[in-house]
């Protein structure tokens, strides 16, 4: 069979990290990619994991490709800390690996996504999927600050099951993490942004709201769709002040 390198990227996972070793387990070499925890992670994964490294984190892209790089086998499976490999998940990827001729060089897997305590089946959630089984040589992620993409030079295929994916721990703990991403993604969108208008800080937002939550049916999430929906056009709206903030400091 094909032998498999697992990563996480960890920083704070207390909460997350023996359950999602656990459910990995199957992987010939998992190796945690650490940015400097001080909540007892990295100690907790050097006493589960194969390999534990820790790195200064700068960008989400850079910590992933060193991590790959640092990769022992040539077959990759890259998953997130609050995200979970289910039975059927394991049972198809361990199928693929044992096949001997893999017909991709990547493959995509769905996401089952948990917000507040409940699934969310709407709310522009429900199409989410991600390129996270991979060749080592062929895939390397991109330079972006945040929302970081995989370039795979070759083909790509998609599982038929999908990760579980647990991204909240409490409300201010998620906004502290939205808040994080909008200083990255005003970083990203200096250069591809124009002059800051109150296109960018009222109907940009507005837009992020209404589409997840009426278009994407947010609404049949009830509270749920609605504050995903309030998040998301928030985000918009501190990604643009923040850009504004960088650009008046700068000049």
């Amino acid at each position: 069979m094909i032998k498999l390198t697992v990563i996480i990227p960890t920083k704070n996972e207390i909460d997350h990290i023996e359950s999602v070793i656990a459910s990995v387990d199957f992987a010939d070499e998992i190796l945690v990619i650490d940015s400097f925890s001080n909540d007892g992670t990295f100690e907790k994964a050097q006493t589960l994991a194969t390999k534990v490294l820790q790195r200064e984190f700068d960008f989400y892209g850079v910590q992933k490709n060193y991590a790959i790089s640092r990769a022992k086998y040539e077959w990759i499976l890259l998953i997130d800390a609050d995200e979970r490999v289910t039975a059927d998940l394991k049972t198809e990827i361990l199928s693929i690996l044992n096949d001997g001729k893999i017909c991709h060089d990547a493959f995509r897997i769905k996401r089952i996504n948990h917000f507040m305590g409940q699934r969310v089946n709407y709310s522009g959630w429900q199409n989410d999927n991600v390129i996270r089984l991979f060749k080592r040589d062929l895939c390397q992620y991109n330079d972006r600050n945040v929302h970081e993409a995989l370039q795979v030079n070759g083909t790509i295929g998609e599982l038929k099951h999908s990760f579980l994916h647990y991204s909240y721990r409490s409300f201010d703990l998620y906004m502290q993490k939205m808040n994080h991403y909008a200083n990255l993604q005003a970083k990203d969108y200096d250069d591809k942004t124009g002059r800051l208008t109150p296109y960018h800080f009222i109907i940009k937002p507005f837009w992020g709201f209404f589409k997840h939550y009426i278009v994407q049916s947010g609404f049949r999430d009830g509270i749920v769709g609605l504050t995903i929906g309030y998040i998301q056009g928030y985000v918009v709206f501190i990604r643009y002040v923040k850009l504004w903030l960088l650009r008046r400091n700068r000049n």
